[in-house]
């Protein structure tokens, strides 16, 4: 049974399915039960005991009971025990148990892989060895490094985020150097640059030599849209054909309400639409755009078709411009 437990190693969010609704914000450590993996996902069920008091009936013959509280309530790891997350407002639960002012729920859910412990391996298994420069009594011994000019030291530290209230892509530690893009409240949009040990394989190799533009894999709107959550994080070199420049509202859920974003079609007028989200230390690179204009846009995937539309949407991280609009 330990082995099909894992616990998440950073806070994340536990989605209705992969990259789906938020059910609730999970805490570091908490347990899980391993049901099944999909690409980057990983499908587990979460235990845990919740206040009656914010818990009503649930209509969905499928579930016991409902979040009614405004805001979401705690899930606990016992009666009035240690807080394992918040579970948002409207999340259904199966109902396990009760004390008389608690009820022992579950739910079944998904996380991003990248964010769980992997299942303990067998005594006789034998894990990947790390280059001595990355092993932890190395790191815990290093001098500290001071910041470059344009780099802030990132203090106490935390996670490395796909987008506010997104999924987690790493944890940058206490002494790790960031460079701050853009802020949107509380958040900062930030730039990380590192070395990581990614050992190839000479199979592994081949393929590297051969990942040129013609010979690779073509990463086209309609790749993206056929299989959204697989080549999230995957960078894209597209020509598009610019409309406009926007903003989006609040029922475009894949951007943050207010955030810039040119809308375009892939390869011309007639293509597909894309939408390129655009921070906000490139905004002055885009609003001198002309309707019509054709660009060459690279970006990150952020989703391959967004929930509105299920047009594919980027990341922009550079845009060239033809001469004649220079």
């Amino acid at each position: 049974m330990s082995q099909d437990v894992v616990t998440l190693q950073v806070e994340e969010n536990f989605r209705r399915e992969p990259n789906g609704v938020v059910l609730a914000r999970i805490g570091e450590g908490a347990p899980f039960r391993l049901l099944s993996t999909e690409g980057n996902w990983t499908e587990v069920e979460v235990e845990g005991w919740v206040w009656l008091r914010s818990l009503q009936g649930s209509e969905d013959p499928a579930f016991d009971l409902v979040v009614s509280q405004e805001g979401g309530e705690n899930l606990r790891s016992g009666p009035s025990g240690s807080i394992l997350g918040v579970l948002e407002d409207g999340t259904l639960l199966e109902e396990l148990g009760r004390d008389p002012a608690w009820a022992r729920v579950s739910r079944v859910g998904w996380i991003w892989s990248a964010s769980l412990s992997d299942p303990a391996p067998a005594a006789s298994e034998e894990l990947p060895s790390l280059p001595p420069s990355t092993s932890p009594a190395a790191i815990a011994n290093a001098p500290a490094a001071r910041a470059p000019g344009n780099f802030t030291r990132a203090g106490a530290g935390g996670s490395l985020l796909s987008a506010p209230d997104g999924d987690t892509l790493g944890v940058v530690a206490p002494s790790g150097d960031v460079q701050v893009l853009a802020r949107e409240g509380n958040w900062a949009r930030v730039r990380l640059e590192g070395w990581m040990w990614m050992p190839q394989t000479p199979a592994q190799v081949t393929a590297d030599q051969v990942d040129t533009p013609g010979e690779s894999e073509v990463l086209d709107p309609a790749a993206l849209s056929s299989s959204p959550n697989e080549y999230a994080g995957r960078v894209v070199v597209w020509t598009i054909q610019f409309i406009s420049l926007e903003r989006a509202e609040a029922v475009r859920t894949d951007f943050f309400e207010g955030e810039a974003f040119l809308l375009a079609r892939f390869g011309g007028g007639e293509g597909e639409f894309v939408y390129a989200a655009v921070p906000t230390d490139r905004l002055a690179e885009v609003e001198g755009l002309v309707p019509l204009e054709t660009v060459t846009v690279t970006g990150r995937v952020r989703t391959g078709a967004s929930r509105l539309t299920g047009a594919p949407i980027i990341d922009l991280i550079d845009i060239e411009r033809s001469r004649e609009f220079q």
